[in-house]
């Protein structure tokens, strides 16, 4: 995928935001099980360390069925210099985690990241127990194996478990049983699959003319074209009320005469249009796994 030379390890490589255990790294391993995961702290190093030829790919969070879309990410993206290749869904299983040794009736308080919490309410009010907000769902298991501390919990994936050495005291504790974050899978170089190749996705962000209905106007040629859209999300930019930018997912592929022209008819509405991948849809979308 990566063209241009890398260090030795890089081409089999896998960037992700966050602690080793949390749930980008578990969908790392799902849809990528032979590749390295390498843990970065923030969106932007995960970004940085494709952009740069450390890893050949990111798996990176947009959203959840249940808490809606990762904050931030659709800031990133385009200005990345990296391109979608793909996506994941991933099924998120919750557990309830403490020390060797540790019971639920013992427990006091339960720390992971706000969704994490939020995700799994009807355990912490049947236990009582105080929360606790941090920065990461497997950060907050280390933080608890560290601890030592018999009272306290995290939630985190099985995969926190075993790095950290935890025992789980619940398994699937999340509330809702259809709990799914979609991943986007970004390269430093574009996928460019065949027109004919399907399904396909075409994701895309675009900022309309300030002009008297300019958003119906430009999407009127995707309804004109039989192009099916299956997300459109809307932005500020740099803290302006004024400035939108909009994020969209489509059915097919550019080269597609219907998805021509309709983008065709977004491009004489907008005042920039930018594609950030073409690429396979996962088969989640049809009811696989």
């Amino acid at each position: 995928m990566t063209r241009n030379p890398a260090p030795e390890g890089a081409a089999n490589t896998i960037a992700f935001q966050g602690e080793p255990g949390n749930n980008s790294q578990m969908a790392c391993k799902e849809a990528f099980p032979g590749m390295t995961a390498l843990a970065c702290p923030t969106f932007e190093e995960a970004f940085a360390a494709v952009a740069q030829g450390r890893a050949r790919l990111g798996m990176i969070p947009v959203e959840n069925s249940v808490s809606g879309r990762v904050a931030d990410i659709h800031h990133l993206l385009p200005e990345s210099g990296l391109y979608i290749n793909g996506e994941h869904f991933l099924r998120v299983h919750h557990q309830l985690l403490g020390i060797r040794g540790a019971t639920l009736a013992g427990l006091k308080t339960v720390r992971s990241q706000l969704p994490a919490l939020g995700q799994c309410r009807k355990l912490i009010n049947e236990l009582k127990l105080t929360q606790i907000s941090a920065a990461d769902t497997a950060g907050s298991a280390r933080q608890v194996a560290e601890a030592g501390d018999p009272t306290a919990a995290a939630l985190a994936p099985t995969l926190a478990a075993e790095i950290y050495g935890l025992d789980i005291l619940r398994a699937n504790v999340e509330d809702m049983d259809n709990n799914t974050t979609r991943f986007l899978i970004m390269s430093k170089e574009p996928l460019e699959p065949a027109p004919e190749a399907s399904p396909l996705i075409t994701s895309f962000v675009f900022q309309v003319r300030n002009v008297p209905a300019a958003l119906f106007k430009a999407l009127g040629g995707f309804a004109t074209n039989g192009v099916n859209m299956t997300k459109l999300e809307s932005y500020q930019l740099d803290g302006s009320f004024n400035a939108t930018q909009f994020y969209a997912d489509v059915d097919g592929h550019p080269a597609q005469r219907s998805l021509r022209l309709a983008f065709e008819e977004l491009e004489f509405f907008s005042s920039h249009l930018k594609i950030l991948g073409v690429y396979p849809a996962h088969k989640f979308r049809s009811g696989g796994k």
